[in-house]
C-alpha cells in the first residue's frame, strides 16, 4: 500500500497518552519533553523535524518514545499535536 494512503499515524494517535513536561539540562537550560505512553507507531523522527521547524529550536529523540526540544514550548507543542490529529483528551501537560 502506498505511504500516502496509510492511516497508521491516525490509528496510533487514538491509542496513546502523551505527556508534555519541562525538564532541565546542563547549566540549567530548559527543555520540553514529549513522552508517548503506550503503543508508539508514529514516526517520531518525522515528528521531531516538524516540531523543530514549528518552534525554531533544536531537539533530539531520547530513547524510543520521548521527543526533547530546546526551550519551553509546552502549550505550542500541545497545539501542534492536536493539529497533527492527536486527541486533545489524551494530551496532558505536567507542571
Amino acid at each position: 500500500m502506498p505511504s500516502e494512503l496509510c492511516v497508521c499515524d491516525s490509528l496510533s494517535a487514538d491509542e496513546q497518552e502523551i505527556v508534555i513536561s519541562n525538564g532541565r539540562r546542563k547549566w540549567g537550560k530548559v527543555v520540553t519533553l514529549i513522552s508517548f505512553k503506550g503503543k508508539t507507531d508514529a514516526n517520531l523522527d518525522q515528528m521531531l523535524t516538524k516540531a523543530k521547524k514549528k518552534v525554531g529550536a533544536g531537539g533530539t529523540l531520547r530513547g524510543n518514545n520521548t521527543v526533547e526540544l530546546q526551550g519551553e514550548h509546552k502549550f505550542r507543542m500541545k497545539r501542534f499535536l492536536i493539529d497533527m490529529g492527536y486527541d486533545e483528551d489524551r494530551i496532558r501537560i505536567e507542571q
